[in-house]
């Protein structure tokens, strides 16, 4: 647990030009001016009432231990119990404020685009990517997000080759942005006749929408777009019309692919994917600098990193980031998540905390 006495002076800093933003705000006539200074306002504005409580709790405390230490005996033991209790209080504040003052990825409220690939293992990864998009989808469902079906690319027996999602909702990405690597399974698939545990993986990509003020350019000269015939269990118009949509982004090769509705919003989908990808890039060479200046995140979300391991004959999953082991297989694969994202948010916010009190 990180000292809180250790950041004060942070938090007096975050107090000081919270102060500064407000008196600038009610002063500044310039329109783009007050939009900004708003924004920081609002930004700091959580973090200044929780140092508030922190200070009320403080007081509180040095209250009932000036009643402690005047009364009698008898008041003493009546204020013990009720000084007891507000120290504690005091700090989940202190904790609840330094969470505040550590910095936040800029894309945490985000929407998401929800990419996930059968790995090695044939058939049966494709059936575990299958199990993988369903539980984001049962998940995405639970917290009340939208979840549209971009493009969807199926095998035979029910297996998916790759899968794109569109999430839509508050907090989507920094939720499940650490989600993004390759996740293992171990289990008897069942096209196996001699009950033997094959080992497969399948790879899941998160990528933050871009939002507000974020601009991705695409220049029509860049791109190639081909309309063709959907593939899979898409609807009446499979195969009978072409009104899948494919754009090829040719200075990064990357390639976007939406089929599951008409020609006009397939196209209109595929490019906000390309944006997604173009935008990602750009975040994973920054997050690339950064890693190279700091060492011992929890993960870059490098696709090719292993981070997860499902094992079905014991009904474990393991995060290998953060040495997590849960004994809760069924409910995860069904979409109960949260209890291994709010391990990895809890971890992620101690690395910001102890990044914060090296440079304090």
């Amino acid at each position: 647990m990180i000292e809180f006495a250790r950041l004060e002076r942070r938090l007096r800093q975050a107090v000081d030009r919270f102060e500064r933003v407000e008196a600038r705000l009610g002063a500044a006539t310039d329109g783009a001016e007050i939009v900004k200074l708003g924004q920081e306002h609002a930004e700091l504005k959580p973090l200044v009432d929780a140092i508030s409580a922190v200070n009320a709790a403080r007081a509180e405390i040095a209250n009932l231990e000036g009643i402690a230490k005047d009364g009698d005996a008898e008041m003493a033991e009546l204020v013990a119990e009720e000084l007891s209790a507000a120290k504690a209080k005091l700090l989940e504040l202190e904790q609840s404020a330094l969470l505040l003052l550590a910095p936040k990825d800029k894309d945490e409220s985000a929407s998401a685009i929800l990419e996930v690939r059968a790995g090695t293992g044939g058939e049966e990864a494709a059936l575990f990517a299958a199990d993988l998009f369903r539980m984001y989808q049962k998940y995405s469902s639970a917290r009340r997000w939208k979840f549209e079906i971009e493009s969807v690319s199926e095998t035979g027996i029910g297996g998916l080759k790759e899968a794109v999602a569109s999430i839509t909702g508050a907090g989507v990405f920094g939720r499940l942005r650490f989600e993004s690597g390759v996740h293992r399974v171990q289990r008897v698939p069942e096209t196996e006749a001699g009950g033997r545990i094959h080992t497969s993986a399948a790879t899941v990509a998160v990528l933050p929408q871009p939002e507000g003020d974020v601009d991705i350019v695409v220049d029509d000269k860049d791109i190639r777009i081909d309309t063709m015939r959907a593939s899979g269990a898409g609807g009446q118009h499979v195969n009978k019309t072409d009104s899948a949509v494919r754009i090829t982004h040719m200075p990064s090769g990357i390639v976007v692919i939406a089929q599951e509705k008409s020609q006009h919003q397939n196209r209109a989908n595929a490019m906000k994917v390309l944006k997604a990808k173009l935008y990602d890039a750009e975040r994973e060479r920054q997050a690339a600098e950064r890693a190279a200046e700091r060492k011992g995140q929890i993960g870059s979300g490098d696709r090719s990193e292993r981070i997860r391991t499902y094992n079905f004959p014991q009904g474990r999953v393991t995060d290998h980031r953060i040495n997590l082991t849960l004994y809760n297989l069924a409910e995860l694969i069904e979409g109960a998540l949260d209890p291994v994202l709010d391990a990895l948010a809890a971890e992620d916010q101690a690395r910001k905390l102890a990044a914060l009190e090296e440079d304090a």
